[in-house]
């Protein structure tokens, strides 16, 4: 669908100073392509990377109106809201775009296609969020692959389990190690432009979804590292099970952001000490033995808001904490964890 000629703008209407932007804001910071507008009334005219700190010179527009003055191709919806719907409110600024002749790429649960079956020429619509065909379930069949496999594991959602992926696929690339991103929701896929968007999956073929998408993508590779949904501790989650069995990783990267103590969306639910947090997962995705040992590497710290002594100093303890690699990915780059993530 985009291609390294793509022109794109992003719509982000009300979430680049909020918390449900995710999706925009990592194809921001990660995609290769061409990203022509940010689209969000409360932040038009203001500095993309004093807001965001992503170094990417991009205006931002008050509406889909304005960003068409830039020539996108293709409209990406970058907002990620709770349930993964569509506000009635920026359909309309869909609409305007597709009567544009502009391509739609949608990452929310409500597809799009059906909306709009008379496209122009040329034009069409991602839905992100499709169950694959053909699925089965899981039966282990990752561990035929010799690459060692890296998941990301997290305290929470939406802490930088998919951002740490990335950061370590890239560092790798950079040594020269022939490494694979799989990505398993909606903005990785944007941004690899394959995957399995994970939670569009029936409960039952989750594993084998995963399992699939692995071998796959995954054949041929020297290192594979697969983006993480999640957590064990959360309780609206089910996401991290399947991801662990149908990958069966040879190492996990725990991902954790600096200074919580309890889930952000379910207050009452307490975080357990990061070492208890690194027991539960290294005994399920070891399941008693039946899949191997496997360990939790390093610690992928997520420091936002803290400066950058503060978070120095909490990067330290962590790992004096845990006696695992600990680092900022996001921050300080990959490359301060990759070494402790692929240690023997």
């Amino acid at each position: 669908m985009l291609t390294a000629n793509s022109r794109v703008a992003i719509l982000l209407t009300g979430e680049i100073k909020g918390i449900h932007g995710k999706t925009g804001l990592a194809f921001l910071r990660y995609s290769q392509t061409d990203i022509v507008a940010v689209i969000d009334p409360e932040s038009a005219g203001e500095s993309l990377t004093a807001l965001t700190g992503i170094e990417r010179d991009v205006p931002i527009v008050p509406n889909t109106a304005a960003a068409l003055a830039y020539n996108p191709d293709a409209l990406l919806i970058g907002i990620a809201p709770s349930g993964g719907q569509l506000p009635p409110e920026l359909l309309t600024e869909v609409e305007i775009a597709i009567k544009a002749g502009v391509s739609i790429i949608n990452g929310l649960h409500n597809p799009l296609n059906p909306k709009f079956p008379n496209l122009q020429p040329g034009q069409w619509i991602w839905d992100l969020r499709q169950e694959p065909s053909g699925l089965t379930i899981g039966s282990g069949a990752a561990r035929s692959l010799t690459a060692p496999r890296i998941l990301t594991v997290g305290t929470d959602m939406a802490i930088g389990k998919m951002s740490t992926s990335l950061e370590l696929h890239r560092a790798a690339l950079n040594q020269g190690i022939k490494a694979e991103f799989i990505a398993t929701g909606q903005a990785g896929i944007a941004i690899a432009g394959q995957g399995i968007a994970l939670d569009a999956v029936r409960v039952d073929f989750a594993a084998g979804a995963v399992e699939k998408t692995v071998l796959a993508i995954g054949k041929k590779q020297d290192l594979i590292i697969i983006e993480g949904q999640g957590s064990l501790l959360h309780p609206g989650s089910t996401a991290t099970l399947p991801l662990i069995r149908g990958s069966q990783p040879t190492a996990l990267v725990l991902v954790h952001r600096a200074g919580a103590t309890q889930i952000r969306d379910s207050p009452h639910v307490s975080l357990p000490p990061l070492a208890e947090v690194i027991q539960l997962y290294e005994t399920v995705a070891s399941a008693g033995g039946a899949f191997g040992r496997v360990k939790v590497k390093a610690i992928a710290l997520n420091t936002l808001g803290l400066d950058n002594h503060e978070a120095k100093a909490i990067i330290q303890s962590t790992q004096e904490l845990t006696g695992l690699p600990c680092s900022d990915v996001v921050r300080y780059g990959g490359a301060t964890l990759l070494p402790g993530v692929l240690a023997k």
